[in-house]
């Protein structure tokens, strides 16, 4: 299975994001902002991360673009789980560099799908 990095701030969606990814045989690293989230993918080289885009300090679209700019870091899958759902939002996501695109709250066997729709991308 994958190694997946979940860069996320809210407890609860930590809490449910690495129950889910863990019951799926995925190994999981957690951060709670994005400089964490940075200094673990360039450490780690995790197969896919999913970023939330509302953190402290910097955004997930900011840490997106550090890392699509940086070689080390480029390849890896970032998808963003946010609640930004709203018209124009997920072509920003997009453009920002985001592979894909998870809106919140996220039900359950529609998130563990998205996540095995992108690692799939990536092995095949």
């Amino acid at each position: 299975m994958a190694r997946v990095l979940v860069v996320e701030d809210n407890a609860a969606n930590m809490t449910l994001a690495t129950f889910l990814l863990r019951s799926a045989g995925h190994t999981v690293l957690s951060a709670t902002d994005a400089e964490a989230g940075l200094t673990i993918a360039r450490a780690e080289q995790p197969d896919l991360i999913l970023m939330d885009i509302q953190l402290p300090g910097m955004d997930g679209l900011q840490a997106t673009a550090l890392l699509k700019g940086d070689a080390s870091t480029r390849a890896i899958l970032v998808v963003a789980l946010t609640a930004l759902a709203m018209k124009g939002d997920e072509e920003r996501i997009r453009a920002a560099g985001c592979d894909g695109y998870i809106a919140k709250p996220f039900r359950y066997q529609d998130f563990l799908s998205r996540v095995a729709e992108q690692l799939a991308a990536v092995e095949g």
